[in-house]
C-alpha cells in the first residue's frame, strides 16, 4: 500500500564499502558532507535531513505511493520515465481504470491503449509497457519477478527502472541512480565539483541507503530533489551526463505524436488526410509515417494507415 521513475544505472548490495571519518555541518544550508569520507554519524545526519524533508513537505498524495501492486507500480514508473509528474497525476488514475491489472492490458487492442496514453508523449512507452503486461501473463503469472537482472529483460525497463520498481513494489534495499537523486547527491556532497560522474555518486546511494526502508528513503529522496531544482542552480548541470532536452515544439517527437492522434482518431487514415492534419512539410511527415510503420506503430492499407494489432 505505498509509491516512484528512473535513469541509468544499477548495482546489487553485493559489496559494502567501509566508512571512514568526516565532519558534517548538519545546520547548515548547503552542501556540507565529503563524497571522499564518510562516517555512521554522518550517515545518519544525511538521512535524517532527507527523511525530515519528506516528513514535512514530500509528496504523499501521488496514487502511486499508496499500492505496492507492481503492475500498477510498472505502470507509474514507465509513465515517470519522461513525463513531469503532474501529468502523469492526470493520466494515470484513467490508464488504471481502462486496464485495471496485466491481464487487462494484455487483452487491449494497440490502438486503445494509445489512445488513452494521448497526451503523455513517447508513444514508445505504451508499446513497451503492453509488451511487459503481456511477458508478465505470459511467463510470470501476471506479477514481475522480483529480480531486477531479471526485469531489466522486460521491453522498455532498462537498469535503474528495474530497481526502482523493486525498491516500490517490493521494498528492496536495491542501489540506483535518477535525476532527482543525482541532483541530491551533486548538491550535497560534490560543492564546486564539476564532470561529477555516476560512478562517483553510487558509492554515495549505496552507502547512505535507508536498509530498513528503502522504499520511503527513494521518495524522500526523489521529492527533495524535485525542491532543489526549483530552490538551488540546478547540481545536475555538473553531471557528466547532463544533456539539455531539445525544445518539443516543431520536433519530430511532437510530429509523430499528432500523426498517432490522428490515425487514432480516424482511421483508416489516408497519407493525403494526415498531411494535411498535420500541416507539416509533407516529405517529413511521409518520413515519419515510414519510420511509425517499420517500428510496428502503424500499418499501411489500400485504404490507408491503422493503428498496428
Amino acid at each position: 500500500m505505498f509509491l516512484h521513475a528512473a535513469i541509468p544505472v544499477f548495482i546489487p548490495l553485493h559489496h559494502v564499502m567501509k566508512k571512514s571519518s568526516q565532519t558534517c555541518l548538519e545546520d547548515s544550508p548547503g552542501p556540507v558532507f565529503s563524497a571522499n569520507t564518510l562516517t555512521d554519524a554522518a550517515v545518519a545526519a544525511f538521512q535524517k535531513r532527507i527523511l525530515d524533508f519528506y516528513k514535512t513537505r514530500g509528496r504523499h498524495g501521488m496514487l502511486w505511493r499508496h499500492t505496492d501492486d507492481p503492475y500498477r507500480i510498472l505502470v507509474s514508473e514507465i509513465m515517470l520515465q519522461q513525463t513531469q509528474v503532474d501529468r502523469v497525476a492526470l493520466k494515470y488514475p484513467a490508464f488504471i481504470d481502462a486496464f485495471p491489472d496485466a491481464a487487462a492490458l494484455t487483452r487491449a487492442a494497440l490502438a486503445d491503449v494509445l489512445a488513452t496514453w494521448q497526451g503523455m508523449g513517447y508513444n514508445r512507452r505504451a508499446v513497451s509497457l503492453k509488451k511487459c503486461a503481456e511477458k508478465m501473463v505470459s511467463e510470470f503469472n501476471g506479477t514481475l519477478p522480483r529480480n531486477p537482472a531479471i526485469l531489466a529483460t522486460f521491453p522498455g525497463i532498462g537498469p535503474a527502472t528495474a530497481a526502482s520498481i523493486c525498491a516500490f513494489a517490493y521494498n528492496l534495499p536495491v542501489v540506483f541512480i535518477e535525476t532527482n537523486i543525482r541532483r541530491v547527491f551533486i548538491h550535497f556532497f560534490f560543492a564546486g565539483a564539476d564532470a561529477v560522474t555516476d560512478a562517483e555518486i553510487l558509492p554515495l546511494v549505496e552507502q547512505t541507503l535507508d536498509q530498513e526502508n528503502p522504499r520511503v528513503w527513494y521518495w524522500a529522496l526523489m521529492d527533495l530533489g524535485t525542491d532543489l531544482k526549483k530552490s538551488v542552480p540546478n547540481p545536475n548541470r555538473r553531471s557528466t551526463g547532463y544533456v539539455k532536452q531539445a525544445p518539443f515544439a516543431g520536433s519530430d517527437r511532437r510530429i509523430r505524436g499528432m500523426v498517432l492522434k490522428h490515425v487514432i482518431g480516424n482511421a483508416p487514415a489516408r497519407e493525403k488526410s494526415i498531411v494535411t492534419a498535420v500541416a507539416e512539410d509533407p516529405a517529413r511527415v511521409r518520413r515519419i509515417l515510414i519510420a511509425l510503420e517499420s517500428e510496428g506503430f502503424l500499418t499501411r492499407g489500400k485504404d490507408g494507415f491503422r493503428i498496428a494489432e
